[in-house]
């Protein structure tokens, strides 16, 4: 699980069999429509899980959770009984299961390597901060246990430094993707950028100045801040560590603020691409991450021994960065904290069967027999034609699909999305207007492995899930701009099989007819919304959102106006 009070955002729960096969994955936000579910605890995403394999909470062996909360919070709970009560809330009645408490940083590493298709792996940990650290380098083998190689305290935390210019920003410090977004106008005007950090074969420095700046390695043997002493390189409770973020962060703004020449932005946030200043502080944050983890990654590959690389922690939802490592790649569909529930689990029960890559389609089904009626939502109800429905898209309309098991993680992956045929970038500001969105904001494209080299660069396993940047060909400039980014990149999806039939068959059609075989392919939801998980919410979604046709399951739905 992750789940408060040491998982304060992404709750999130998962059930794993003994021979750790995953049976269901659901992120609290998707059933509560809360995004980010902050402070929540993962009840529903808990009891939605036990429900799909047939069980209760007292059917459970062990509950594991991706911190070591005994560190955090010393002396809070009497036993794991009130532990448990606090952070998922089930009724475990007379037969306690076992509860383990799985180290963060190994908790995401864990997830990263067993949902990859390697034998061994090299495994980079980045993100705001684990108990004691905020990077770590790993080895993974099939055959043996996790080995340590490096970590680097809190106060090197490349996610603090993300979070300080988002705020800057004005954004949400879990709106990260915005401040990519944004970088990504400073990379095309090719702006120079001061440094905040300095790399080499050792690692990184960050350039705050004083005892902040001290981000030296904690070293690859004992316990990570073996000393006891809390500070931003040692042990701490969680009250100490969240000091020490604000601390942090407050002096990354300082110093943003100093390289901008104020205090924020000077326009508005659905005009922040045309604000130079802000387009320089987001981009200067982009580069520094950009360049620690191109060298992290290089160490972690010399440690390991291997070039095939894992990538776990909220850092690796960096598609930019992503995209530019090279080798063999894999980023799980869940490397934020709602992944360190998979993790924690594969911890205790790791998978035993052969490897290969973690099928993303495991939250819940479509069909969800207590919501109610599509008939109660006033909407005019079709057979599911992929060829009408390729008409309706090359004709300029933009639709919603909702079919099978809902995808894990933040990214739409073909299940619930949001579709368009990208021909132009007005699409993309039709699309943005849909979903109440900045206009300088971009979009992915999805199309068929086969002819994903016609549109855009080959980012191996990261376009399984949509987790690396691609630089796009001339054809997709000519021919689906509406996905081409400010600086010549998209994060593409490429569909290997029949992981998504009904996006499949469309593409299918419109390469039947002629057209270029590529959608603009983005999350089904309302802003400030998780993405829809059951067919009532995309009824909901689809009712509220200025959507010209929605595909449920096998049927076409349309409003009464627009038939």
């Amino acid at each position: 699980m992750n789940a408060p009070p040491t998982g304060s955002h992404d709750a999130a729960a998962c059930l794993v069999n003994d021979s750790g096969e995953v049976v269901a994955f659901c992120e609290e936000e998707r059933l509560n429509r809360r995004r980010h579910s902050i402070y929540r605890k993962p009840r529903l995403a808990a009891e939605s899980c036990l429900a799909r394999a047939g069980i209760t909470a007292a059917d459970l062996d062990v509950v594991a959770i991706g911190w070591d909360t005994e560190q955090l919070f010393p002396g809070r709970f009497r036993d794991d009984r009130e532990f448990l009560e606090h952070t998922v809330g089930l009724a475990f009645g007379d037969r306690l299961p076992e509860v383990v408490r799985v180290p963060h940083h190994l908790a995401h590493a864990t997830s990263a390597f067993h949902a990859s298709p390697y034998e061994k792996a090299a495994v980079l940990v980045v993100d705001g901060n684990g108990e004691n650290e905020s990077s770590s380098v790993w080895t993974f083998a099939r055959d043996a246990p996790p080995r340590l190689e490096r970590a680097w305290p809190r106060s090197a935390s490349l996610g603090y430094l993300y979070d300080a210019a988002s705020t800057w920003l004005g954004f949400s410090f879990l709106n990260a993707g915005k401040t990519m977004g944004l970088a990504a106008y400073g990379r095309a005007a090719g702006l120079s950028t001061a440094s905040l950090a300095e790399v080499d074969g050792d690692g990184f420095r960050l350039a705050l100045p004083g005892s902040l700046g001290s981000s030296g390695p904690l070293g690859s043997s004992g316990p990570l801040g073996s000393s006891g002493k809390a500070t931003a390189a040692g042990r701490a409770t969680a009250a100490q560590i969240r000091a020490e973020y604000e601390t942090t962060v407050a002096a990354w703004r300082g110093l943003y603020s100093r390289i901008a020449g104020a205090t924020g932005p000077d326009r508005p946030e659905e005009r922040l691409a045309e604000d130079p200043r802000a387009v320089l502080v987001a981009y200067t944050a982009q580069r520094a991450v950009e360049e620690c983890v191109v060298a992290l990654a290089a160490l972690a590959r010399k440690a390991a021994g291997v070039e095939e690389l894992c990538l776990a922690g909220g850092v690796a939802l960096n598609c930019s960065t992503n995209g530019l490592l090279p080798g063999p790649v894999f980023v799980p569909p869940v490397p934020h904290d709602a992944g360190v529930a998979l993790g924690a689990a594969w911890s205790v029960r790791p998978p035993a069967a052969a490897p290969a890559p973690l099928d993303p389609y495991l939250g819940s089904p479509v069909c969800d027999p207590r919501g109610p009626a599509p008939a109660a939502y006033g909407l005019v109800r079709s057979e599911l034609s992929v060829e009408q429905v390729a008409g309706l898209l090359l004709d300029g309309q933009v639709g919603a699909i909702a079919e099978g098991r809902a995808e894990v993680g933040p990214r739409a992956l073909c299940h619930r999305s949001i579709l368009a045929v990208p021909r132009d970038a007005g699409v993309a500001d039709r699309v943005n207007r849909i979903k109440d969105r900045e206009r300088w904001r971009p979009f992915a494209g999805v199309t068929r492995a086969a002819h994903g080299p016609r549109f855009w660069g080959d980012v191996g396993h990261l376009s399984r899930y949509m987790l690396g940047a691609a630089p796009v060909t001339p054809e997709c400039r000519a021919t689906a701009a509406g996905v081409v980014h400010v600086d010549g990149t998209t994060r593409p999806q490429l569909l290997t099989g029949g992981e998504a039939p009904v996006v499949g068959a469309l593409l299918d059609e419109l390469d039947r007819q002629g057209a270029p075989p590529v959608l603009l392919n983005t999350s089904f939801n309302g802003k400030g919304e998780p993405i829809v998980d059951t067919g009532d919410d995309a009824l909901r979604a689809f009712r509220a959102m200025d959507l010209d046709f929605l595909i449920l399951e096998d049927s076409v739905y349309r409003k009464p106006y627009r038939r």
